[in-house]
Parts: structure tokens; C-alpha cells; sequence
């Protein structure tokens, strides 16, 4: 993922956000703001989520919408208000989603991704 630099915002609403989709290619995703290493973009895919595993770790927000969320190893059901976590190159999808699916996603930190203080 990855947009149009929006440097400098400090405030965006779905509303707005949505406005941005789809993009000139057909993308589901659109960045809206950032800021150092983070950037918050919007995602509301359609049919299938085609995303491979990311360079950085990043957070989802559920806006709207529901279903199953595949996250490395585990798969869990998800809706409007959680978070998800998911570490630099895990493989991870929306399944079984909602036509009506929108989530703010944030990336953040260095290239491959925060260490996690776990021993390995």
C-alpha cells in the first residue's frame, strides 16, 4: 500500500478518505496522512484482499464491515471498532468480509519492523 503523500495533515475522516477510492488504477487504498515513519492510510477492498506480507508493522482500525482476519498462523473473526496488529512480513488478509468493509491502516517504524523485546 501506499499513496499520495498527505505530509502535514493531522486530522482525516472516512468520509474524506473515501472520497479517494477507488484511486486511477482501480487501488482499494489511499494514504491521508503521515509523519516520520508513520503513515495512515484508508483500505476498503472489494471481492478478495490481495495484500502480501509488508515491510513495516502496522495496525488496523475496523471502521465498518466484518469477517475473518488472517494473521500469520491464526485466523479470527473481526468488526467495526477493533484493532489489529500485524508484524513486518507476516502474511495477512481480510476473508469473508462485508461489501461494506473500511479500515484505517498505520504504518510505523523502521524497514522490517520493531523488535518485539522477546527473546528469539
Amino acid at each position: 500500500m501506499s499513496g499520495d503523500a498527505k505530509t502535514g495533515e493531522r486530522r482525516a475522516t472516512v468520509a474524506g478518505a473515501m472520497e479517494r477510492l477507488p484511486g486511477p488504477g482501480g487501488e482499494r487504498f489511499a494514504k491521508v496522512m503521515g509523519h516520520g515513519t508513520m503513515e495512515v492510510e484508508v483500505y476498503a477492498p472489494r471481492g478478495q484482499d490481495p495484500q502480501e506480507p509488508h515491510t513495516r508493522d502496522e495496525l488496523y482500525f475496523v471502521v465498518s464491515g466484518s469477517g475473518l482476519f488472517v494473521n500469520g498462523p491464526g485466523r479470527h473473526r473481526f468488526g467495526p471498532g477493533d484493532a489489529l496488529f500485524v508484524p513486518a512480513g507476516v502474511v495477512h488478509r481480510f476473508e469473508d468480509f462485508t461489501d461494506d468493509l473500511v479500515v484505517w491502516v498505520v504504518f510505523y517504524g523502521p524497514e522490517g519492523g520493531e523488535a518485539s523485546g522477546e527473546e528469539a
